[in-house]
């Protein structure tokens, strides 16, 4: 898997995975105009998108249905770690919850255990749960 990120301008950016795109920017208090999703919303999405497709995935293998299904998904973030405001606090999420609303005739026991299987084989959960190894590099124009 491979993306590509180009600055536009102010904070705003373009993604795009293979022939995709998505845009990114900040709300105007962070020093963008609010024109599209924010990099750390897009990381809850990627979260509740992940677990939905697990929902579906895995309520198939079980022969389950819905009439709806939908994954709310929070993240609590204090600015003042993105900031530098305050040297102990992260710049990132402190915790992340999400809430499945489903409308199914499957049983309390198999709704259980569709949360389970979805949350054991997310990969984005995964790696949001797990440390998983970063690096980079700087390549200067010439």
């Amino acid at each position: 898997f491979t993306t590509t990120t180009v600055w536009q301008d102010g904070a705003r950016a373009r993604t795009t995975a293979r022939s995709f795109s998505i845009e990114t920017d900040e709300p105007a208090p962070l020093g963008g105009t609010d024109a599209a999703i924010d990099p750390m919303e897009l990381l809850l999405a990627a979260v509740g998108t992940c677990l939905t497709i697990g929902w579906v995935t895995q309520a198939r293998k079980r022969n389950l249905d819905f009439r709806s299904l939908r994954i709310d998904v929070n993240g609590d973030y204090d600015l003042r770690g993105y900031l530098e405001l305050d040297e102990n606090t992260r710049p990132g999420f402190s915790a992340i919850t999400y809430t499945v609303h489903v409308d199914s005739d499957a049983s309390p026991e198999e709704l259980a255990a569709l949360k389970e299987a979805a949350e054991r084989t997310s990969p984005m959960l995964d790696n949001v749960l797990n440390a998983t190894p970063v690096s980079g590099r700087v390549e200067a124009a010439a």
